[in-house]
């Protein structure tokens, strides 16, 4: 994810609502690299939500992951590709102050190489949608 410019932090709270741009593959296949997310600053994270948050340890890097459960000292953040890495397996339980926004909107801009009525068909079906909560993470988790 971008890092957070100063601009971007005086407009969030006159906002509710900011833009993010995913990049890398460790929400995959919820989420790919490129995709534009509408993310709802302050807004109450359930389980299963997917947010934007601080990286614990380098709070300049931004991250997009999905809230698993609660735990002591914070949200237990996992990534929905289990290969990728970059969540709280690695850092954690991430304390609730790193927690920015939940991402409510998903859109995936055209790809030029979409050429044929059937890629642009299906671009066009898929190329905006809502974020849903996904109830399943706290089983993942479980699983891990």
């Amino acid at each position: 994810m971008p890092e957070l410019s100063r601009e971007t932090e005086r407009g969030r709270a006159a906002a509710p609502f900011g833009l993010a741009e995913v990049t890398g593959p460790s929400m995959v296949p919820t989420l790919h690299h490129g995709d534009q997310l509408v993310v709802q600053y302050g807004a109450r994270v359930r389980p299963g939500d997917v947010v934007v948050l601080r990286h614990p340890f380098q709070q300049d890097l931004l991250v997009v992951k999905r809230a698993a459960e609660r735990r002591e000292g914070g949200w237990w953040v996992l990534g929905d590709n289990a290969y990728a890495g970059g969540d709280s397996t690695d850092y954690g339980a991430v304390p609730d102050d790193l927690i920015l926004g939940t991402v409510r909107f998903r859109y995936r801009p055209f790809r030029r190489d979409q050429r044929s009525p059937l890629a642009v068909l299906r671009w066009a079906l898929s190329a905006a949608r809502p974020v849903l909560a996904d109830r399943s993470a706290s089983r993942r988790l479980r699983a891990r």
